[in-house]
């Protein structure tokens, strides 16, 4: 009995030690301690672990008997003193034992919560690189735009002022249109009263003529 606890004592020992230091052999120990904890695993480690606390709750017991009796016959006996020295010595290691065991489970749950936070600690710090990335892109695009609107906007300029020069000429050509047109109009209103003149003066010289004629006709009679 001695001989196993102490055995089991020492490995628990050596699990709990590879387990505090980096190496090769700790991911051995996770991994087994990650298959003795799935199926039938856990039912198993609580039942050794039960069993052991009762043997030691009886081996507590008979510590207790053995020291009544003494007590009451007031004379320690070498037999009751050898098994009082044994019994606590089961007791101690059965303890030990069992704290070991509790320790060794605790230390492999916390290793594996901290291997979980670190692998969410890395996709978090992949995520937030991502957006960071998505974020500097988007401001490349925000810049590319804001360049693309001053662009537009010293072409809107430049298409405003080539409008106002030629719209500004296409008025000076309208007012020499209107002043060309109202001197074609009076030129026509020239020609026209030119025209009545001439028309005036073909008259008279008609009228002139045949007034000649007439004279003429009448010194021949």
């Amino acid at each position: 009995m001695l001989q196993l606890l102490y055995g089991v004592i020492f490995g628990e020992m050596f699990l709990i030690l590879t387990l505090l230091f980096k190496s090769p052999l700790r991911k051995l120990v996770i991994l087994a301690l990650d298959k003795m904890k799935r199926g039938k695993g856990p039912v198993m480690v609580k039942t050794v672990a039960g069993t052991v606390f009762v043997v030691l709750l009886a081996g507590v017991y008979n510590l207790v008997d053995i020291k009544n009796r003494t007590i009451e016959s007031g004379v320690l006996n070498p037999t009751d003193e050898v098994l009082m020295s044994v019994k606590m010595l089961e007791i101690s290691l059965m303890g030990f034992f069992l704290f070991l065991s509790l320790m060794l489970d605790r230390l492999h749950h916390y290793i594996r919560e901290l291997r979980f936070l670190r692998k969410a600690m890395d996709a978090a710090k992949k995520q937030s690189q991502s957006i960071q990335e998505e974020k500097n892109g988007s401001s490349e695009q925000l810049k590319t735009l804001a360049q693309e609107n001053d662009t537009l906007r010293t072409k809107i300029k430049n298409l405003e002022s080539e409008y106002e020069t030629k719209a500004k000429k296409a008025k000076a050509a309208g007012s020499e249109v209107e002043a060309l047109r109202k001197q074609s109009e009076g030129l026509l209103m020239e020609y026209d009263r030119l025209l009545a003149d001439n028309q005036n003066l073909r008259s008279q010289l008609t009228s002139i003529e045949q007034s000649t004629s007439h004279s003429d006709d009448k010194k021949n009679t």
